[in-house]
């Protein structure tokens, strides 16, 4: 392990630098996200048509994540995080000027597209800087991309509130972080490193070759993986598509207010991420993804039992708090499985996970239009089930040397 007091000047950089592309890869979506509402009212459209139309973000993600590994391996993962960042801007600020649903759903698919393979490009260096650094540091980078959902949140929160029309302040934000991330390239390490950027990710031939030849066990406990990384999805989706618009239409939450259920959700992600790592080394990661589980049941099924504003919204904290290891966890245990070189199994699972991103949209929005949209919130304490239930897959409480 090295010292932090022996990290090269250019390792310290590198991680603000990722921090940075974190940050910005949180905030850029969450800035539409509140306004959602807004744009399903302009372009009048019923819940399920709704949710079809937003479920066109992770469409693109599941199109594009597999191309992820071919980009960073010719160009670099820093250099393909920053072009996805400013792809990924351009798209969401299209999907908000767009004038009617179908061009709504493509910058939405743009956006998707570029996004997954950010996602992909941002962890493998950070996975980069981890190795420089001899220790895990890649926990405090997703607690930063909750960080970064925040203000997105926040900023569209005060947009709402000051009534700036959607296009400025979309583009405001795709001008700022877009300048941040190019900040964030001068930052990270130059070049590539062959070993880990090729280590931390799979193309699809890899990973179809891999498949043939693991162990029945290992495809159940990729399964299972699978379903763990989705319960967080459907959770971290209704979130961002049904949050601010069941507060604002079921509720009768004023804009702004409404606007914070989602900020509750992110918000209470990050502190789960911040304190995630020490509870798994003291408890093991079975336990607390089982401890997650149930606070995202119990919480956001009592706000959905009585509902009001306030509970609502402590019900959204309750289940972004439960599910914060839940993605982390599930990969960290992919990444190590037995006949899988390491980036095969995150791959694998990182792509299907979004298998929840793409469905829960359209899923809850047709619940919504035939029994409402409070049924429709009710995957979020069946996520929190099939957590508890899938949590085996995970490790338990490892020894630590005294």
């Amino acid at each position: 392990m090295t010292s932090s007091a022996h990290v090269a000047p250019e390792l310290r950089r590198a991680r603000v630098g990722v921090a940075l592309l974190f940050l910005t890869n949180g905030a850029l979506f969450a800035n539409i996200l509140p306004r959602y509402p807004e744009i399903k009212n302009a372009l009048d459209l019923d819940a399920a048509t709704y949710g079809l139309a937003i479920a066109a973000f992770p469409a693109g993600a599941l199109v594009a994540g597999l191309a992820a590994a071919m980009f960073i391996r010719r160009f670099g993962s820093a250099k393909v995080a920053v072009a996805g960042t400013i792809i990924a801007s351009i798209g969401i600020l299209a999907a908000g000027l767009s004038p009617s649903v179908l061009f709504f759903a493509l910058g939405l698919f743009l956006g998707g597209a570029a996004d997954a393979i950010t996602d992909v490009a941002q962890n493998a260096h950070g996975l980069r800087v981890q190795r420089g650094f001899g220790r895990s540091i890649i926990n405090s980078f997703h607690a930063i991309w909750s960080i970064g959902a925040v203000l997105g949140g926040s900023m569209a929160a005060v947009a709402i509130a000051i009534a700036l029309p959607l296009g400025i302040h979309l583009a405001i934000s795709a001008v700022l972080f877009g300048v941040v991330s190019l900040i964030a390239l001068r930052l990270c390490l130059p070049g590539r490193d062959v070993e880990t950027d090729e280590d931390a990710v799979a193309d699809a031939p890899e990973i179809g070759s891999a498949l043939q030849r693991i162990a029945v066990k290992t495809v159940v406990i990729i399964a299972a993986l699978v379903l763990i990384s989705i319960a967080g999805a459907l959770v971290e989706d209704a979130g961002m598509s049904w949050a601010t618009l069941y507060l604002a239409t079921s509720l009768d939450a004023p804009a702004a207010l409404a606007a914070t259920g989602y900020i509750a959700l992110v918000g209470a992600q990050f502190i789960g991420r911040i304190v995630g790592d020490r509870l798994t080394d003291r408890f093991g990661q079975r336990a607390v993804a089982i401890a997650g589980g149930l606070i995202t049941s119990v919480g956001m099924g009592l706000a959905l039992a009585f509902p009001s504003v306030p509970g609502t919204i402590l019900g959204f904290a309750a289940a972004g708090y439960g599910v914060a290891t839940l993605i982390p966890a599930a990969m960290h245990v992919a990444d190590e499985l037995p006949g899988l070189r390491h980036g095969a199994g995150l791959t694998i699972v990182s792509w299907l996970l979004r298998l929840g991103f793409l469905f829960s949209p359209p899923v809850v929005g047709l619940i919504a239009d035939n029994a409402g949209l409070r049924t429709g919130l009710l995957v979020v304490p069946i996520a929190g089930a099939v957590a508890v239930l899938c949590a085996w897959a995970l490790g338990g409480r490892t020894k630590r040397d005294v």
